[in-house]
C-alpha cells in the first residue's frame, strides 16, 4: 500500500471517528429535545400561540418526529462503525475479508433506515406546513436510494470476491 493511500485511510478513520461522536451527540440532543418539549410545554404552547400556530397540531408531530428519528441515529452509528472496521481490514491488506461482505450488507440496511427516515421527514414537513409552520420544503433524494441498491450489490460482490479468494487459497 502506498504512503498516500495509507494516509487517506488514516484521515478517513479520524473523520469517521469524529462523525460517530457527533452522531451520538446529536442523538443525545434529540433525546434532550424530547424531554424539554414536555418540561417546557407551556412555554412552547405560548410561543406557538403567539405565532398563530396550533400547538395541539405542532407539538405531537414534533415529538413523533424526534422519536422516529432515534433509530436513524442508531443506524448511522452502526454504519460508521462497520465502515471503520472495513477500513481496518483494508489497511491490513485484507479487503475481501468475508466479514467485509457482511459489513457492507449491514451498511446497506442502515442506509435504508436513513432513507426511510428521510421519507418520514417529508411527511412531517407536509403535516407541519399544513398546520401553518414555515419549516421549509422537502425534496426526496434519489441518490440515497440508488446508494442503498449499490451497497447491496457491492455486498454481494465482496461476498463473491471473498469466496473466490478462499477457493484460490484452497487450491494453492
Amino acid at each position: 500500500m502506498s504512503d498516500s493511500y495509507a494516509k487517506v485511510l488514516g484521515v478517513s478513520r479520524i473523520l469517521l471517528t469524529i462523525a460517530r461522536v457527533l452522531n451520538l451527540a446529536v442523538g443525545a440532543a434529540f433525546l434532550a429535545m424530547l424531554a424539554i418539549s414536555f418540561i417546557f410545554e407551556p412555554s412552547f404552547r405560548e410561543h406557538f400561540g403567539r405565532q398563530s400556530l396550533d400547538p395541539d397540531a405542532i407539538l405531537p408531530v414534533m415529538r413523533l418526529w424526534v422519536v422516529v428519528g432515534l433509530p436513524m441515529f442508531a443506524a448511522v452509528h452502526i454504519m460508521l462503525s462497520r465502515l471503520l472496521a472495513m477500513i481496518g481490514t483494508v489497511r491490513a491488506g485484507d479487503s475481501f475479508a468475508p466479514e467485509n461482505a457482511a459489513r457492507m450488507r449491514t451498511i446497506a440496511w442502515c442506509l435504508l433506515v436513513v432513507q426511510l427516515f428521510e421519507l418520514a421527514c417529508g411527511i412531517f414537513i407536509a403535516i407541519l406546513s399544513r398546520a401553518g409552520a414555515d419549516i421549509g420544503d422537502w425534496d426526496p433524494s434519489l441518490g440515497g436510494w440508488v446508494a442503498v441498491l449499490l451497497l447491496f450489490v457491492l455486498a454481494r460482490v465482496f461476498e463473491e470476491g471473498a469466496r473466490i479468494r478462499a477457493d484460490l487459497e484452497a487450491m494453492v
